[in-house]
């Protein structure tokens, strides 16, 4: 049971202003500008029981950020001394809930996650501009998805009959009426249906669904070419417009490649396990059907080369971008990022196709785009070192993005998609793309 949930925000209580602000009224105690400023911080606070928590624990949450660093930002559960905390960041926003009691973890971090995700559909994003404007909103949403503790409804067609979303016509009548609620005074038919993700009665004049197999590739190279790690995280996302029950089979020519499978509530979970088939009744409109993993794969569709020599002062650096070409499909938004060592004062470079940036802080982008068939980009360049350093002991891991539509790098394919109960017949499309997620290689 879930006592308490905050919204926080990391930009003010690393803001320069703060830190200007403390130093300069240092003798004008300084204990109570900075409780101030914390408190500041909270953007949400939603209390669930009768069982008040106070908001200091806020304090502790960022005395243990600020001590631990990143890696206090990857711990989803927390003991403090009072409580325990689970935490979900997305977006420079920090969603925390706190209980004194035992309960599930996961369970917590699901719901907060499932939070985050109906705000970013309702809100069109996830920011701290956004939450601020439609603060009522979000605690209309939290009264709706959470009961005493307890979460209640999380489906988003539900809740989006429950709660129109935020437009400007809304706001506009908001105004001059002086209402601000958004709840509608009945209840969805959904909330008594044994599907309730599904809206009820819904009525199509054309009956379509799309499936969408979207990967991320996460790959390791070492500095001796070699792959380390190379592995795919993908979603199905589906988006279905079909009149009444539906009751769809989806299967796929090799579902043994899949690993760490997670299932949309909708998804029948005994004939996935018999037999690799997804049998469901999707909810209206776009969703995520399932998500998975495939490891262990043996190549990348690109291939970069970084070569770095140093001597007398300067470094000479050359780096090659290609495609391997192994699916015959165009790589499109082909970028190379990296962070220049903090011992280089200058560095000049140039490609013979995209742009080259350097930006303030020394991170250099060169954004090549589609790779070209008759030549393979490469840039090259100098960067002079410090003062009293003849080498470069210090070397940079480059980032690479790419996209690649019409293929899922993981080999999954999809077999068929069927539709029973239902006697008339439905257009059905399938598409795939393939984008670079962690994608780094060393030098």
């Amino acid at each position: 049971m879930l006592q308490c949930i905050f919204l926080l925000s990391d930009s003010g209580y690393y803001s320069v202003s703060y830190y200007q602000f403390v130093t300069f009224f240092r003798i004008i105690e300084p204990m109570v500008l900075d409780l101030w400023f914390r408190h500041r911080e909270v953007m949400l606070e939603k209390q669930l029981t009768g069982h008040r928590v106070d908001r200091s624990i806020c304090g502790w949450f960022w005395d243990q950020s600020i001590s631990q660093g990143d890696s206090f930002k990857q711990l989803p559960v927390i003991a403090s001394p009072t409580h325990y905390l689970f935490q979900v960041f997305r977006e420079g926003i920090t969603f925390l809930a706190c209980t004194q009691v035992e309960m599930p973890p996961l369970m917590a971090i699901e719901f907060l996650c499932r939070v985050a995700d109906v705000l970013n559909d309702y809100l069109g994003g996830l920011n701290e501009d956004l939450i601020k404007d439609n603060f009522i909103i979000v605690y209309e949403l939290l009264d709706e998805m959470i009961d005493n503790g307890f979460p209640l409804t999380t489906e988003l067609n539900i809740l989006q009959e429950m709660i129109a979303p935020p437009n400007i016509v809304s706001k506009v009548l908001s105004v001059v009426t002086g209402t601000s609620s958004n709840v509608s005074d009945t209840l969805p038919g959904a909330t008594s249906s044994c599907v309730p993700w599904r809206t009820a009665d819904t009525k199509y004049a054309q009956n379509e669904v799309y499936v969408d197999l979207v990967e991320e590739m996460d790959a390791t190279i070492n500095r001796d070419g070699a792959l380390m790690k190379c592995e795919v995280y993908g979603e199905v996302q589906v988006n279905s417009h079909i009149t009444g029950l539906p009751d769809l089979t989806l299967s796929f020519t090799n579902p043994s490649i899949l690993d760490q499978v997670r299932f949309h509530p909708c998804v029948r979970f005994r004939p996935w396990e018999s037999h690799q088939i997804l049998s469901f009744v999707p909810p209206d409109g776009q969703f995520k059907l399932m998500s998975y993993r495939v490891r262990k794969l043996k190549s990348t569709p690109i291939y970069v080369k970084p070569q770095l020599t140093s001597d007398g002062g300067t470094c000479r650096l050359n780096v090659m971008v290609g495609s391997r070409n192994d699916h015959g499909k165009t790589i499109d938004s082909v970028t190379v990022q990296f962070q220049l060592p903090s011992c280089i004062l200058s560095a000049d470079l140039t490609s013979n196709h995209g742009t080259v940036s350097i930006l303030a802080d020394k991170t250099c982008t060169w954004n090549i785009g589609r790779i070209p068939k008759d030549k393979a980009p490469s840039m090259s360049g100098t960067m002079v070192l410090e003062t009293g350093l003849e080498r470069l002991h210090v070397f940079p891991t480059f980032r690479v993005g790419f996209k690649m539509m019409g293929v899922a790098l993981s080999g999954l394919q999809i077999d068929k998609l069927d539709l029973k109960t239902v006697p008339y017949r439905f257009y059905k499309g399938f598409r795939a793309v393939t984008r670079a997620g962690e994608f780094e290689v060393r030098s």
